[in-house]
């Protein structure tokens, strides 16, 4: 939602006769509002389910997929947690319904200022992409443990990771802050990667993703003008500039 409102306001000075109004609520959000005709772009983090596109086709909506750009998936912890490094299966672990993890001693961990030692899980709510995301990547056909912490948005997720040390969360790269630190994610016993743009454009980072518009059907007059745009050097850099890994390379100012 935050590049696609900078895209909205750059637009401004590109066309001004053109009204770009964005709406945030996650992916499954806008998928449904283009479902219902009510929107003529829908951002998601997540493919569209094939009920999803059923739904859409009865309705007289033919959706259409563009890739906009990639996002790295990050897993935050409190800046007093001393682990630099973890696992696909430790996250499986602590996140999942069959995880047998619900203490950092577990891990060997002791986080200053976390007496309990109790892992203290953030998550989105299910109409997110990122939830949807993260739950494919991670937790593979598994469900979510009960009782882990739901948060509306993902900027929701780091302010509650930044002020509980024995929190762990997942966001997007763009809302990482100096409150908080990333992890270094392995998978298979491979070498652990930082998340950063060049590691989610690159695909090297184990949780990256891409981030992707719906139209009804191919672009066309004002929408396309948009799309165009957006796809241009001067979009990508936007995108980039958000904390996201354009499509392709591009040349910023």
């Amino acid at each position: 939602v935050n590049v696609a409102q900078a895209w909205a306001e750059n637009y401004k000075e590109v066309n001004p006769n053109v009204a770009v109004a964005v709406t945030g609520g996650g992916s499954g959000t806008g998928i449904s509002a283009l479902i219902n005709g009510t929107v003529d772009i829908a951002n998601a983090s997540r493919k569209m389910k094939e009920k999803e596109i059923e739904m859409a086709r009865e309705n007289g909506v033919e959706p259409v997929e563009h890739v906009v750009g990639f996002d790295a998936l990050a897993v935050f912890l409190h800046p007093d947690n001393p682990i630099d490094e973890i696992t696909i299966g430790e996250l499986a672990a602590i996140y999942g319904e069959g995880g047998e993890t619900e203490s950092w001693q577990q891990l060997e961990v002791e986080i200053p200022g976390c007496g309990s030692s109790e892992i203290v899980r953030v998550s989105r709510q299910n109409n997110s992409g990122t939830y949807a995301y993260f739950k494919t990547a991670v937790l593979g056909k598994d469900k979510f443990k009960n009782g882990t912490l739901d948060m509306h948005g993902s900027k929701d997720v780091v302010d509650l990771v930044e002020k509980t040390p024995c929190a762990i969360g997942y966001s997007g790269l763009a809302y990482a802050t100096e409150h908080t630190k990333m992890a270094c994610i392995s998978k298979d016993g491979q070498p652990c990667v930082l998340p950063s743009v060049q590691t989610a454009g690159d695909g090297s980072y184990p949780i990256a993703r891409p981030l992707m518009m719906y139209t009804n059907g191919q672009p066309a007059g004002d929408i396309k003008a948009y799309m165009d745009w957006l796809m241009s050097d001067e979009g990508q850099c936007i995108i980039l500039k958000k904390g996201y890994a354009p499509v392709r390379p591009v040349q910023c100012n």
